[in-house]
């Protein structure tokens, strides 16, 4: 593996010119090539973000030799295709949330991974971030006691349109897999998978959920409490409460966040924990794919397989329970 990782960009977006900023940021990533259906939207992109190279289809970049690590950037519905694609090529993959619409397509593109011998990781790039790795380890030393229930929530109120892929049910539109899975990732990661699911959405015209709220039981007497929604602005938080104090990360929790408080019920005192972040976000997750090649691995130890494999299982039953249906992929 040379020093410097050459990415790819596929499909060139409002996320990936994000992804792509934060990508500037790092000394071990070269902007190598964009790849578009459309050749023109290719080269805008590449000359705005100071990508070498652009490419008029998909295939033609991925038959590039020199580049190593693709970020796919396309709507949800095409996740499992273009991550084939690319794995076939042999080409390292960063591919957007949600990994792919439901269990059966991630078991595929893991299982493409394990036979071409190619890295794949899940984008999800939250999981990277330097607040939700402290809490992580907080919460795991027990200084705050038992884990006993995680709150969060994302929430905006989105302009109604039945053709953008919020609302079509034929992009993967809906609450759950766009947003919803923010709450869904950070309550797997500290509480695991629960006993039982309790779940009740609203479920809009376009037949997906613009409304969707969810309950963990794990049978010990803890709770998780989780809601995402297109139809109204939330505060956009999550809060840990274990048995001697909680944590609190403040609105956009799922971004890089300035603080986090940490209360404790013994005397009442708040700790703030301060971060002084330079990026967007999408720059950690980046340099895991990138230390993780560089290390010869094929999964991130930050976002492993079996942990996408659970959330996509999380995600199915939800969506059986509210009754979301994607007809093409289900």
């Amino acid at each position: 593996m040379s020093e410097k990782i050459k990415w790819g960009i596929l499909g060139p977006g409002k996320i990936a010119t994000k992804f792509a900023t934060d990508l500037a940021t790092l000394p071990n990533a070269e902007l190598y090539a964009v790849a578009s259906r459309s050749m023109a939207k290719a080269k805008i992109f590449a000359d705005k973000m100071g990508f070498q190279k652009a490419f008029g289809s998909y295939e033609a970049m991925l038959q590039d030799p020199e580049l190593q690590a693709v970020y796919i950037a396309t709507p949800h519905v095409f996740h499992h295709k273009n991550t084939l694609q690319c794995l076939a090529h042999k080409k390292a993959v960063l591919c957007e949330k949600p990994l792919a619409i439901n269990s059966k397509e991630v078991a595929e593109m893991m299982a493409s991974a394990k036979a071409n011998d190619t890295f794949l990781m899940d984008a999800l790039w939250t999981l990277c971030l330097p607040q939700i790795l402290q809490v992580k380890e907080i919460v795991e030393s027990g200084t705050l006691g038992k884990l006993v229930s995680v709150k969060a929530d994302f929430g905006f109120r989105a302009d109604f349109n039945p053709n953008s892929r919020l609302f079509d049910r034929d992009l993967g539109g809906g609450a759950l897999l766009d947003i919803g899975i923010y709450p869904l990732m950070l309550t797997l990661l500290l509480m695991g998978r629960p006993k039982k699911i309790t779940s009740a959405a609203h479920i809009g015209t376009t037949k997906v959920d613009e409304d969707c709220a969810v309950i963990f039981d794990y049978g010990n007497g803890q709770t998780a409490n989780m809601h995402s929604s297109l139809l109204a602005r939330t505060p956009t938080e999550a809060y840990i409460y274990c048995e001697k104090g909680y944590i609190h990360i403040p609105t956009q929790f799922h971004k890089p966040v300035d603080e986090i408080t940490i209360l404790t019920y013994e005397d009442l005192k708040e700790k703030k924990i301060v971060y002084n972040n330079q990026t967007i976000g999408y720059s950690f997750e980046a340099a895991e794919v990138m230390r993780c090649l560089q290390a010869g691995k094929k999964e991130s130890d930050l976002v492993p397989h079996q942990f996408s494999i659970n959330l996509m299982a999380l995600m199915d039953e939800i969506r059986a329970q509210i009754g979301l249906v994607y007809p093409r992929h289900d």
